[in-house]
C-alpha cells in the first residue's frame, strides 16, 4: 500500500511528499514540541489566546493525518509543569480550551479508533479538567488503532523523580535491600510505560532545545528542528519532517549501514589483493 492511498493530497507538492513516503519505515512513535502559538499571534498583531485557538487547529490536523498514515504513537506537549507561571488569565483559557477540545473532538477521536492517553500529573490539574480527561479516556480505552498521547502538565525531570520515587516505595513495601535498578525497571515505572521510545521529535518555531519533553525517552530519538510556528504547521510541513527521518541512518552508537558496507568492500578487497 502507498501513502497516497491512505492521504489524499490537496495540492502537487503534497503528492511529491507522499510519493516519497515509504509505509514500512515511519517512525513508531512521533513526539512533537508544540511551539510558537504565542509568536504566532503577536506576529499577526493578535492576542496570544487566538494564537493558541489556531494551534489547536494544527493539531486536530496532524493527529488525523497521523493516524491515517497508521503511526502507531503520536505525543503532543501541551501544557508543561512550567507552563503555570504564564499570567492566570493565560492558564484558565488553556483550561478551557482543552475542555472544549475534548468535548468537540472526541466523537471524531473515537470514530477513527485512536486512543487518548495523559501524561504528566494529571492530580494538580483542576478537577472539572480531570473530570473530561478521565471520561475522554474510559471512552476510548478499547481502542486499538493510534495511540494519541497528550503531555498535560508535564515535565521530564518531575516524571524521573516521580519514577524513582515509585521505584522506592515499591523497594520498601516489599524489603527488597539487594534491589538494583536498571534501564527496564525504569522505562517500567515512567508515564509512558508499555509504549515504545520515540524514534522522531519534531520541534517547531526553531528553538533548538527539547524543553524538558520526554528526557528519558528520547535518548536516540531523529530531532527535527523547523522554522515553522505551530499554527502553520501543515500536513505538508509533517510530511517533510517524515520523509527527512526516512532519510537518515539510526546507528544507536554503532555503525551505520553505509559505513558498513564501505568496510565490508574494503575488506574483501583486501582478500582479494592477498589471494
Amino acid at each position: 500500500m502507498k501513502a497516497s492511498e491512505l492521504l489524499k493530497a490537496a495540492n502537487r507538492e503534497e503528492a511529491e511528499l507522499l510519493d516519497k513516503i515509504d509505509l514500512q519505515r515511519l517512525p513508531e512513535h512521533l513526539a512533537v514540541i508544540m511551539d510558537g502559538n504565542g509568536r504566532w499571534a503577536q506576529r499577526r498583531h493578535l492576542p496570544r489566546v487566538a494564537g493558541h485557538r489556531s494551534g489547536v487547529k494544527a493539531a486536530r490536523e496532524i493527529i488525523e493525518s497521523c493516524a491515517r498514515l497508521k503511526l502507531p504513537c503520536l505525543t503532543l506537549y501541551a501544557f508543561s509543569l512550567e507552563n503555570w507561571r504564564r499570567p492566570q488569565a493565560e492558564v484558565d483559557f488553556l483550561m478551557r480550551l482543552l475542555r472544549e477540545y475534548l468535548k468537540r473532538e472526541l466523537p471524531a477521536i473515537h470514530k477513527n479508533n485512536i486512543r487518548l492517553l495523559i501524561i504528566g500529573r494529571s492530580e494538580q490539574l483542576p478537577e472539572a479538567v480531570r473530570k473530561d480527561i478521565q471520561s475522554a479516556m474510559s471512552v476510548t480505552a478499547k481502542n486499538t488503532g493510534m495511540k494519541l498521547v497528550v503531555a498535560l502538565n508535564y515535565g521530564g525531570r518531575a516524571e524521573l523523580v516521580d519514577a524513582f520515587n515509585a521505584l522506592l516505595q515499591q523497594v520498601r513495601a516489599n524489603g527488597m535491600a539487594a534491589f538494583q535498578a536498571d534501564e527496564q525497571t525504569i522505562s517500567e515505572h515512567l508515564y509512558t510505560a508499555g509504549l515504545p521510545d520515540p524514534d522522531l521529535l519534531i520541534r517547531t518555531s526553531g528553538e533548538m532545545r527539547v524543553s524538558n519533553f520526554l528526557l528519558w525517552q528520547i535518548a536516540y530519538a531523529e530531532i527535527y528542528v523547523t522554522e515553522t510556528l505551530w499554527p502553520d504547521f501543515s500536513r505538508e510541513r509533517l510530511l517533510e519532517a517524515l520523509v527527512d527521518f526516512q532519510k537518515r541512518e539510526r546507528r544507536y552508537g554503532g555503525l551505520g549501514t553505509a559505513r558498513e558496507r564501505a568496510r565490508g568492500l574494503a575488506a574483501a578487497s583486501g582478500k582479494s589483493g592477498r589471494s
